[in-house]
């Protein structure tokens, strides 16, 4: 089965490199992986996609060894689990807001005896029965090691449980949703910091990585000061940025001097 490197990264106390992707862009996934990132965050939270084209994105990501991590429009058990069949590497769970939730996700996609997650072994993680199904295979112990689980943090109520969020066995990263967040701390600026410190003090006492999106570089650097192991940087959104560069220089070239 093949093994995550975000997890690794996590594990490892280091900084997994993810990038954004909310459309079907399969070379995107090529050069993602071209340029040295980890994982790509595929949310089919705020996007809509068919199921196909899920499966397509999801088997270019096993083919060029990148991890998949789905925030899924669904908590629905199979719904979650057929995500890991088709190839996923882990998932980042919307309004994670309290452990009750946290262990839903848990037991939905682990085997057990860390879950309850349902057997099958005929698609693409499982190499389509020709490692799940062989003698001796390992694949339910892989499964569980190599799958992962970002619990986003994005109400008050999460806030205030993210000690008892963060202490769930398998969820292995906490994760700011800034947006979301201070809309539902009222707008206040000084309440999302608050609640960043709170975040990131409770993983590292439970042993777990945290993350949080950034919207420049410098944000990149100061949340990883603070120790975030997970700050997505780069998405299908910052190709607007080619287009303007290009647009400005097609000025250049067709009306020099102006």
């Amino acid at each position: 089965m093949r093994k995550s490197k975000v997890l690794k990264k996590l594990r490892n106390g280091e900084f997994a490199r993810m990038c954004g992707m909310g459309h079907f862009l399969p070379f995107f996934v090529r050069h993602a992986a071209h340029f040295n990132y980890d994982g790509i965050w595929l949310d089919l939270e705020h996007r809509a996609m068919g199921s196909r084209e899920v499966q397509a994105l999801l088997a270019h990501c096993v083919l060029h060894d990148i991890d998949c991590m789905v925030r899924p429009p669904t908590m629905e058990r199979t719904g979650l689990y057929r995500y890991l069949e088709e190839g996923a590497a882990g998932f980042m769970i919307p309004f994670a807001s309290s452990a009750e939730i946290a262990r839903h996700v848990v037991d939905a996609v682990k085997f057990p005896p860390d879950g309850n997650r349902g057997v099958d072994g005929a698609g693409l993680d499982g190499d389509y029965v020709l490692d799940s199904w062989r003698p001796g295979s390992e694949y339910f112990a892989e499964a569980n090691r190599e799958t992962f689980v970002v619990a986003q943090i994005e109400t008050a109520e999460a806030v205030e449980n993210v000690e008892s969020i963060a202490a769930v066995p398998g969820i292995d990263c906490v994760f700011v949703g800034p947006a979301d967040l201070r809309l539902r701390l009222g707008g206040s600026q000084e309440a999302l910091d608050k609640a960043i410190e709170r975040v990131a003090a409770a993983a590292a006492r439970h042993k777990k990585a945290w993350g949080i999106p950034a919207g420049s570089p410098e944000a990149v650097s100061r949340f990883r000061k603070m120790g975030a192991q997970m700050v997505p940087w780069g998405g299908d959104f910052h190709l607007m940025k080619v287009l303007e560069k290009c647009s400005l220089e097609l000025d250049e070239i067709l009306n020099p001097g102006q």
